[in-house]
C-alpha cells in the first residue's frame, strides 16, 4: 500500500505519542526543547494561561483542566497575572443573559482556586454566537473577573519594572469571518448574529492598532486558528484569507486560539500559533506541514513572557507537562 507524505508524518507523530507514555516528551519535542537558546523568561515575567472550548458545566475533563489550572496560576513566585478564554466559552449555545444559569454551573463555579480569581479575558467562539454574544460583553460589568469590554478590543501589559518593554494583545472576533456561518443553513444558529457584524470595519481595526503598536510583542488572541492539524480546514482558509496579510503587514508574532479540541504549536513565516482549544473535551489532531506538536489530550498552555523570550508549556488534564519551547521575540528564518 502506498504512504503518502501526509500519512507518513501522521504515523510518525503517532508512534512518538506512544513512546511518551509514562510522563518521557516525544524525542522529536524534548530535541527542539533542549536546543532552544532562549532561557525560562524568569520570575519578573508576566505569566498568563490560555485556554479554550471549555464550558460545559463542569464535565470530568472541564472539572480537571480546571484543578490543574488553579495548581499552575498559583505557584509560589510564578503567579499568574491573567487568563485568555479563547472562545466556545458555553456549549452547546452560549448564554441568554448576564443571569443565564450557566455562568454559575460553567465557570463560576468550575474555576474556583484562589489563583484563579484574576482577570479572564475573553474572546467569542462560534458555538458563543447561538446565544446572545452582548450577554457575555455584559457580564463583565457584573463579574470583577471576566473581562469582554467590546468583541474586540486590544489590551497592554508591561514587560519589566521600569515599563521600557511591552506587550500588546490584541483581542478579535473571528466569527463573522467565516463565510459559511452567514450563509449556510447548517448554521441558522449564528446567522443572524454574524451577519450583523462589520468584518471589513473590524480588520481595518486590527490593521490600524498594530500599525501604531511599538511593543516589543504583538499578540493576537482570537477563536478560530489560520493553521491546525484538526477538523475545520474550510475555516481556515477563510480566516488566513482576512489575516494573514494583516499579521505579516503588522508583525504579529504570536497567535493565541482555540475552536480545534486539542493543543497545538504551528509555526509559518515568522508567526507561532497556539492552539489552545482543550479546556473540557477533545478531537482527533494530526501533524501539519506547519506542525511542531499535536495532541489530541484535555490541558491548557502556560505562559510566561519576557521582553526577549517566550516561554510556552502545555499542561494536560493530570498535572503534566507535556511540551514546552522558548520562542525568541524576532523569529528566525
Amino acid at each position: 500500500m502506498q504512504t503518502t507524505r501526509r500519512g507518513f508524518v501522521h504515523t510518525l507523530f503517532a508512534a512518538t505519542q506512544v513512546a511518551a507514555v509514562g510522563g518521557l516528551l516525544p524525542a522529536w519535542t524534548r530535541a527542539q526543547a533542549q536546543a532552544s537558546t532562549i532561557p525560562d523568561a524568569g520570575p519578573g515575567a508576566l505569566r498568563f494561561l490560555a485556554m479554550g472550548d471549555w464550558g460545559r458545566q463542569g464535565e470530568p475533563h472541564q472539572t480537571a483542566v480546571a484543578l490543574r489550572m488553579g495548581e499552575e496560576a498559583g505557584r509560589a513566585g510564578r503567579e499568574a497575572r491573567f487568563v485568555l478564554a479563547l472562545g466556545d466559552n458555553f456549549y452547546e449555545d452560549g448564554v441568554a443573559s448576564v443571569d443565564d444559569p450557566q455562568w454559575q454551573s460553567s465557570f463560576e463555579g468550575v474555576y474556583t482556586a484562589p489563583s484563579l480569581r484574576i482577570p479572564w479575558y475573553a474572546v467569542l467562539g462560534n458555538h458563543d454566537y447561538h446565544g446572545t454574544p452582548d450577554a457575555q460583553i455584559a457580564y463583565g460589568r457584573k463579574s470583577p473577573r471576566w473581562r469582554m469590554p467590546a468583541r474586540y478590543y486590544t489590551m497592554t501589559f508591561p514587560l519589566d519594572p521600569a515599563g521600557t518593554a511591552r506587550a500588546d494583545f490584541f483581542f478579535i472576533d473571528t466569527n463573522p469571518m467565516i463565510r459559511a456561518y452567514a450563509t449556510d443553513s447548517a448554521h441558522h444558529h449564528l446567522g443572524e448574529n454574524v451577519r450583523a457584524q462589520d468584518v471589513g470595519k473590524q480588520v481595518a481595526w486590527l490593521r490600524a492598532a498594530l500599525r501604531q503598536s511599538d511593543a516589543a510583542w504583538k499578540i493576537v488572541v482570537g477563536h478560530h486558528p489560520l493553521y491546525s492539524g484538526g477538523l475545520h480546514d474550510v475555516d481556515q482558509l477563510d480566516i488566513r484569507q482576512w489575516l494573514l496579510p494583516v499579521f505579516k503587514e503588522g508583525g504579529v508574532r504570536a497567535y493565541f486560539c482555540g475552536h480545534d479540541h486539542d493543543l497545538q504549536h504551528l509555526a509559518s513565516e515568522g508567526i507561532d500559533y497556539v492552539v489552545s482549544g482543550g479546556g473540557s473535551t477533545v478531537r482527533d489532531v494530526e501533524m501539519t506541514g506547519q506542525s511542531l506538536f499535536a495532541r489530541k489530550i484535555s490541558g491548557f498552555a502556560s505562559v510566561a513572557l519576557g521582553a526577549e523570550g517566550l516561554h510556552l508549556a502545555f499542561i494536560d488534564e493530570n498535572g503534566q507537562t507535556i511540551y514546552r519551547v522558548d520562542l525568541p521575540r524576532v523569529a528566525k528564518g
